[in-house]
C-alpha cells in the first residue's frame, strides 16, 4: 500500500498497563502503514513515560489538545467510556479519521450524537469490535453465506470473561457503575452480540433476563465495598433475520472457553477462544463441517493475544481510508448495538420480547 504512514495519536495512553499498552501497541508496530505520533493521559508524567516507550515523538496531559494536534491523522480513543465524548467530538471537528473503543458511549443517546457528527465530518471512523471482525469470525460468517451448513437453525453461545467477579482492581471499580456505560452487558455481551449478529446475522427480536448476582464488589488491596448496580450475568434468546433462533450466556467471573455452536440443517460449525478478558482478546479458530473451506491464517507475524484481533481492524481501518471504501465496522453499527442492548435491557426488565426497531422507531 503506498503513501507515507498514517500518524496515530492515542488518547489514554500508559506504559505501566491498560488497553492501549496491551493490544493497539504491539498491533500497530506490525503495521508499516501506521505509525504512533502522540498520546496523551491524566498527566504529564504519565503520557512522558508512555511517549517514551511507545516512541512517541509528542506527548499530552489533555487529550482534547492531542485530538486537535494537525500533525496527527488518526485519533484512537482508548479512555473510559464516560470520556469518550468529549475527545471524539473534539478530532471529528478537527477533520482526523477515528478509531473509537467499544463501548462508543455512554448510553444510545450518545453514542447518536456521535454518529451524526461523524457523518457531517466526512472522516473515517471506527469502533473496536475487533472480535466481530476477526479473521475467524469473518471466515465463519463467510462460511454460512455461502451455504456450507445449509440453512442456520440455532446457536448457541456461553462468553465469559473473569471481569464482574467478587472482587475488582482500583482501576476497574468504575466498571460496577451502569451510569458509566461501561458494564457486562455492554462490554462482553456488545461483543458477543456483535459476533452472534455477523455471523448469522441482525436480531430482529430479543427475550432476556438479565441478573445482579453480586450486588456488593471488594476492592482489591483495599477491603473496601462497593455496590454493583449492572448486571453481572445475562440470558439472551433471540431470532435473527433468517429464521435462526440463538441463545447466548454472558458470564461472569469465570476464566472458561467461549462456546459458540451454530447448526444448520446441512452440517454443523463451532467457534473456540480463551482469554480472561473475553473472546475478543485472543485467536479464535473456526471448526467447519467436513470438506469445508479451512480458516486463512494471519500474516501478521509475531502477535499474541489481544493484540491479534485489533492489528486485524486496525489493517482494514487503514484500508479503507486510503482506498474511501467503508469496510469496518462504524458509528453507525455502534449505534445499533447500543440499541440492541436497550431492546434486551426492556425485555429483561418488563419480562417479554421486544423487536430491537422497535426501539429505534421509539426514539
Amino acid at each position: 500500500m503506498t503513501g507515507a504512514p498514517l500518524r496515530i495519536g492515542f488518547a489514554g495512553a500508559n506504559a505501566e498497563r491498560g488497553w492501549a499498552r496491551d493490544a493497539h501497541i504491539p498491533a500497530l508496530k506490525a503495521l508499516p502503514g501506521l505509525v504512533i505520533h502522540a498520546v496523551s493521559a491524566r498527566t504529564r508524567e504519565i503520557a512522558d513515560q508512555a511517549a517514551s516507550a511507545f516512541g512517541a515523538a509528542r506527548a499530552y496531559d489533555n487529550s482534547l489538545d492531542l485530538a486537535r494536534d494537525p500533525e496527527i491523522d488518526v485519533v484512537a480513543v482508548t479512555v473510559k467510556v464516560p470520556e469518550h465524548r468529549a475527545i471524539v467530538l473534539a478530532a471529528l471537528q478537527a477533520g482526523k479519521h477515528v478509531y473509537c473503543e467499544w463501548p462508543l458511549a455512554r448510553d444510545t443517546a450518545e453514542a447518536e450524537e456521535l454518529a451524526e457528527a461523524a457523518h457531517k465530518a466526512g472522516v473515517h471512523v471506527a469502533i473496536g469490535l475487533q472480535g466481530a471482525n476477526s479473521l475467524a469470525v469473518r471466515h465463519a460468517s463467510r462460511l454460512v453465506h455461502e451455504g456450507a451448513i445449509g440453512r442456520p437453525l440455532n446457536l448457541r453461545v456461553v462468553s465469559a470473561t473473569a471481569g464482574w467477579g467478587a472482587i475488582a482492581p482500583p482501576h476497574y471499580a468504575y466498571l460496577q457503575d451502569r451510569r458509566n456505560g461501561a458494564t457486562l452487558a455492554t462490554i462482553a455481551g456488545g461483543h458477543t452480540l456483535a459476533m452472534a449478529a455477523a455471523v448469522i446475522g441482525p436480531f430482529v427480536e430479543v427475550g432476556a433476563c438479565n441478573s445482579i448476582l453480586r450486588d456488593r464488589v471488594e476492592i482489591a488491596g483495599t477491603g473496601e465495598l462497593v455496590e454493583r448496580t449492572c448486571a453481572d450475568h445475562l440470558l439472551i434468546h433471540g431470532r435473527h433475520a433468517g429464521g435462526c433462533v440463538s441463545s447466548i450466556e454472558i458470564v461472569s467471573g469465570d476464566g472458561m472457553p467461549l462456546r459458540f455452536e451454530l447448526q444448520g440443517t446441512e452440517g454443523k460449525l463451532e467457534i473456540t477462544g480463551r482469554h480472561p478478558g473475553g473472546y475478543q482478546c485472543a485467536a479464535l479458530t473456526v471448526t467447519g463441517p467436513p470438506g469445508s473451506e479451512p480458516q486463512p491464517s494471519s500474516d501478521l507475524q509475531g502477535l499474541e493475544g489481544a493484540a491479534i484481533n485489533v492489528a486485524e481492524l486496525y489493517r482494514r481501518f487503514e484500508q479503507d481510508i486510503r482506498s474511501g471504501n467503508r469496510t469496518v465496522a462504524d458509528f453507525d453499527m455502534a449505534v445499533k448495538l447500543h440499541r440492541l442492548l436497550d431492546a434486551i435491557e426492556v425485555a429483561s426488565g418488563e419480562g417479554h420480547n421486544v423487536r430491537p426497531y422497535d426501539i429505534e422507531t421509539e426514539r
